[in-house]
């Protein structure tokens, strides 16, 4: 069990399906997640602070909190039949609140956030589940919001792409994203957001589904 998890049992795990009904999200999880570049900003050996965990919004050592909007993030990783990816290494990078990633690589005059991790790893469970606590992804010169992310497991190999923030202005002006002509397969790279519970200890819930072939 992750420090995340262990510590903290704020959310519980959503069910897909009902009923034997199919849901929203499941006729999604029938369309692989497309692919997209790794980035510049991937952490080398260089870039990683000791604490990789799921939880990007603490860091051990440090009393502070990063700053942001702060978001916990579920999903489930499974292949194209719906069927659950378990042991499954997910790992996630962004930039911080100031829209500077934490790498030796960027050069932004934007300054470091201290108590944000930038980089976090977990394992998927036997339903293929994971779980993150970040913060809001947010635009910087050039690109819209965004998270990246990649899976790793001996089942499928490696798999890298990013989530976006639904109905973001800066979305179509994006060239990465652009570069995903189908609009169904742009649906796909989409999180589903909502406000979280006032006594959560954060403002948002997203849910993002990674569907590997």
């Amino acid at each position: 069990m992750d420090r995340m998890t262990s510590r903290r049992q704020l959310l519980g795990w959503a069910a897909l399906g009902t009923g034997g009904m199919l849901l929203p999200s499941q006729v999604l999880a029938a369309l692989k997640t497309p692919t997209m570049t790794e980035g510049p900003f991937y952490p080398g050996p260089k870039d990683l602070l000791l604490d990789q965990d799921n939880d990007l919004t603490t860091i051990v050592g440090k009393s502070g909190v990063a700053k942001g909007e702060l978001l916990d993030l579920t999903g489930r990783v499974v292949d194209e039949k719906d069927r659950p990816m378990k042991n499954t290494l997910v790992e996630i990078w962004q930039c911080n609140s100031g829209g500077r990633y934490h790498h030796t690589g960027d050069d932004s005059r934007a300054p470091l956030d201290p108590f944000f991790q930038g980089f976090g790893k977990t394992v998927s469970d036997s339903e293929g589940r994971y779980r993150f606590r970040t913060i809001k992804p947010v635009a910087y010169a050039g690109r819209t919001p965004h998270i990246h992310f990649k899976v790793k497991s001996r089942e499928f190999g490696e798999m890298t792409s990013q989530m976006f923030l639904p109905g973001d202005p800066a979305n179509a002006r994006d060239f990465v994203l652009r570069s995903i002509s189908n609009e169904a397969e742009r649906t796909r790279l989409m999180m589903s957001l909502k406000p979280a519970a006032p006594d959560s200890g954060v403002k948002l819930l997203a849910q993002f589904d990674i569907v590997v072939g």
